[in-house]
């Protein structure tokens, strides 16, 4: 338990380099809450799906598949995070580093608008994701975030989510 306590806490600064991880991820959704599985597979960390419609109010659940991975907020006050890819006023989430297969994080999404987010040990690699919130909107809205690609909120709201597998990063 302790170790697992480091490795969070860790997580929530800055961490240079990045793991080689083997996994898979899969989306799963049931209910008011949608999981993100956060995986590994090859030399390719992922969300999955990398874009998501929720409606305002829904819990979306991060899932740890394999590998170490965390969901954390485009915001300035991570340290990782060189701009704001939020809603105005929204508060910012992480999860910290998760390790163990099964590990979840929750976050709850009250306010409308395109949320982008990242790994913390693999954000240099681009693993990186969307989040749209009822409707686009915010500083996030209408470009990409500064480690990659990402869904255009336009077509993740016409799929409501685009799977790691449907999307090329390139």
């Amino acid at each position: 338990m302790h170790r697992r306590a480091v490795i969070k806490l860790l997580g929530s600064s800055a961490i240079g380099g990045s793991t080689i991880l083997s996994g898979c991820a899969r989306l799963n959704t049931s209910g008011s809450s949608t999981t993100v599985r956060m995986g590994t597979k090859g030399h390719q960390s992922f969300f999955d799906p990398v874009g998501l419609l929720v409606d305002p109010g829904e819990t979306v659940t991060f899932e740890m598949e394999s590998g170490n991975h965390s969901a954390t907020a485009y915001h300035e006050q991570y340290s990782l995070a060189k701009e704001t890819r939020l809603p105005k006023g929204v508060e910012p989430f992480d999860s910290g580093v998760l390790i163990d297969r099964g590990d979840t994080f929750e976050h709850t999404f009250d306010t409308k608008g395109t949320y982008d987010y990242y790994c913390i040990p693999h954000k240099t690699m681009g693993m990186i994701a969307r989040i749209v919130v009822g409707e686009p909107g915010g500083p996030a809205e209408g470009s990409m975030p500064p480690d990659g690609k990402v869904p255009t909120s336009q077509r993740i709201i016409d799929n409501g989510s685009v799977g790691y597998e449907q999307f090329d990063t390139k």
